[in-house]
């Protein structure tokens, strides 16, 4: 047996894993993976959509029962096969979709099947005690203004994920794991999360991070684990790691110019989007243009209207002051079937709820818009849909595999795919990487610069300012849904920020 090299002062293990393994239908999907948390650590997960890490994170929470391997908690072997006994057990997760009763209060979702009662089993509910440990956990996590008698369906994202943590607390967690808990964050509700993590670990929580947002890996994590194809790459140090490091061996390459550059060979054409004045109950007095083979990026806060904004180029919302113009013509668009005639495009935020039939296959996904739209097309999309969906890299067993069970990152190209079938002039996209691997993303920069070589127009949102920054040829942004001004490609982060809070210098906005 080596000799025990562990510091003496080193924090204990709050989990340890040693030879996960699990295949579904013959395809190994985790091979043998060992994995050990720390108590009070904050322990990244990273890797590309397929790598793994969904996976191993649903059998340390009870959800998928182990081929091979073994989970020792606290010193403790165990053995899961319901989510409730690893809960019991010490292991808590919080899934990017929460798991929420939406008309019970915070109280009732906490406790539920759990919940405190008056002389024995078999008495009522203790409603009083439920709320006063309900205010004691949210305290606990520095969380002030939630009320326990509060509706859960009246909160918002940010407030819902932290019912979630608080309901994984209320299990005594010794680890917590936390799927993409930023996707939906607004800035300063990232810095709250920020915060109770801290917390968190303060009081000797292990924590597993999984985020697509390396700064949020570098942010947080004292150790990063990585993963590709279900196999274990390396467990390094953070501080170890640079950022370029860190990509190269999640994607098996160097990614050398992570936002592609301008191509050379392209020039901005004529306007061929333009709004003048458009107001309605979502954006005021908004006036813009886009031109032929131009990327302009929408920046600002969450509610600042910019993806309201889209919603009323595409025809979700009416045009109730001003009008829009596409190639200099008078558009009208009442519908977004009218948007699709027109040949916009828009790449939804939320593409498992508004952009793809999960339980339909590739293929019928990808013709979805131009068999409902350009019914005619259809047979020449067809023919030319396994080239397209080749060209994004979609990788899957077969054009007849539903959806449903494709990665994030081959969801988003066969939403794009579906976009590309009808020549779109003008694309609108929002928050076209959220929720996809770095190799992934790189593929959709790639498209954008790709669709900017044949005359289209983008105009993209995004609440990652390095990805606004990097991509854009212009920046516009905006407050309180309105335009607060423009800013040059290759402006600082605290440069966009001031703007988009309306602060007088970028110290103030930093």
């Amino acid at each position: 047996m080596p000799p025990d090299t562990t510091p003496a002062n080193a924090a204990p293990d709050a989990l340890v894993a040693t030879g996960m393994t699990k295949s579904f239908f013959g395809n190994t999907v985790l091979d043998g993976l060992d994995l050990t948390l720390r108590a009070g650590e904050v322990h990244g997960l990273v890797g590309e959509n397929g790598a793994g890490k969904s996976t191993l994170m649903k059998m340390l929470a009870g959800v998928y029962t182990p081929d091979g391997g073994t989970i020792v908690v606290a010193g403790e072997q165990v053995s899961f096969s319901h989510p409730v006994q690893a809960q019991r057990a010490g292991v808590s997760t919080v899934f990017q979709e929460f798991n929420l009763l939406l008309e019970r209060t915070i109280a009732e979702n906490i406790w539920l099947g759990r919940e405190p009662r008056r002389f024995g089993r078999a008495g009522p509910v203790d409603t009083a005690r439920m709320r006063r440990d309900t205010e004691e956990l949210l305290t606990g996590l520095g969380v002030s203004g939630l009320k326990a008698s509060t509706l859960v369906r009246s909160l918002s994202v940010a407030e819902q994920q932290i019912v979630e943590i608080a309901k994984a607390v209320s299990f005594d967690a010794k680890v917590i794991q936390m799927d993409e808990p930023t996707a939906a964050l607004a800035d300063h509700e990232v810095e709250l999360l920020y915060s109770i993590i801290r917390r968190l670990t303060e009081r000797g929580v292990a924590i597993v991070y999984v985020s697509h947002r390396l700064k949020e890996i570098f942010d947080l994590c004292q150790t990063i684990t990585i993963l590709k194809d279900g196999q274990h790459v390396a467990t390094r140090p953070a501080a170890e790691l640079s950022e370029a490091e860190l990509v190269r061996l999640m994607v098996g390459r160097p990614l050398t110019t992570y936002f592609p550059e301008k191509p050379v060979d392209v020039e901005v054409g004529e306007v061929r989007l333009a709004l003048s004045g458009v107001g309605n109950g979502y954006v005021d007095d908004v006036s813009l243009d886009v031109r032929a083979g131009e990327i302009v990026g929408l920046a600002g806060l969450q509610g600042s209207g910019r993806t309201e904004l889209l919603e009323t180029v595409f025809g979700v919302h009416p045009v109730a002051r001003g009008s829009i113009s596409l190639d200099g013509a008078p558009l009208k668009v009442s519908s977004p079937r009218q948007g699709v005639r027109a040949r916009l495009a828009f790449i939804t935020e939320d593409r498992k709820a508004k952009g793809l039939a999960l339980n339909q296959s590739i293929l019928d996904n990808a013709l979805g818009v131009v068999r409902s739209v350009f019914p005619r097309r259809t047979g020449q999309a067809r023919r030319e849909m396994p080239e397209v969906l080749s060209n994004l890299d979609v990788a899957a067993a077969s054009l007849g595999q539903e959806v449903q069970f494709l990665s994030g990152g081959n969801q988003q190209k066969v939403v794009l795919a579906r976009w590309l079938s009808i020549d779109p002039l003008v694309v609108l996209m929002d928050e076209p990487t959220r929720g996809i691997d770095v190799g992934a993303k790189h593929r959709v920069y790639e498209l954008m610069r790709e669709l900017t070589r044949q005359g289209v127009a983008v105009l993209m949102v995004s609440s990652e300012l390095p990805e606004v920054i990097g991509m854009s040829d212009r920046i516009l942004v905006m407050r309180d849904g309105r335009l607060a001004g423009e800013l040059p490609a290759g402006s600082t982060e605290e440069a966009v920020l001031a703007m988009a809070t309306g602060a007088t210098s970028e110290e103030d906005a930093a």
